[in-house]
């Protein structure tokens, strides 16, 4: 259902204040999407994974019950990876990435790709 005009003034009005006290945090929360959250909780799960690969490596020498809470801190962090992955699901992934149906080469080619479409088709008419 839709804002009435009322509503949609006062929604501004708050805007405007917020910008005004804290621009920063406004920057902010205008940027944060759940798709950005998301991926910054995905990437530091996969460091908690790393972390606890790397513990239980090194401590299956030493001490079994150490090894496990590497083994712990492993399973955990891919738990939180694969939460937050369907979080994501595949339009936040395609959001993040900047990718669409075909355009993800031309968006990182961009006006050099333009070029060389322009010069290949006066090659071909030459």
């Amino acid at each position: 259902m839709p804002l009435s005009e009322h509503e949609q003034r006062i929604l501004q009005e708050i805007e405007a204040r917020l910008y005004e006290s804290d621009p920063a945090l406004a920057r902010e929360v205008g940027s944060t999407t759940l798709f950005t959250h998301a991926l910054r909780n995905i990437k530091w799960a996969a460091l908690g994974f790393l972390a606890g690969m790397v513990l239980m490596v090194a401590a299956l020498s030493t001490h079994w019950a150490i090894a496990f809470v590497g083994f712990l801190v492993m399973l955990f962090s891919a738990l939180a990876v694969e939460r937050n992955a369907r979080k994501m699901g595949r339009a936040g992934w395609q959001q993040l990435t900047g990718q669409s149906r075909g355009d993800g080469v031309r968006s990182l080619l961009g006006s050099t790709g333009q070029k060389m479409r322009e010069r290949f088709q006066r090659n071909v008419e030459e």
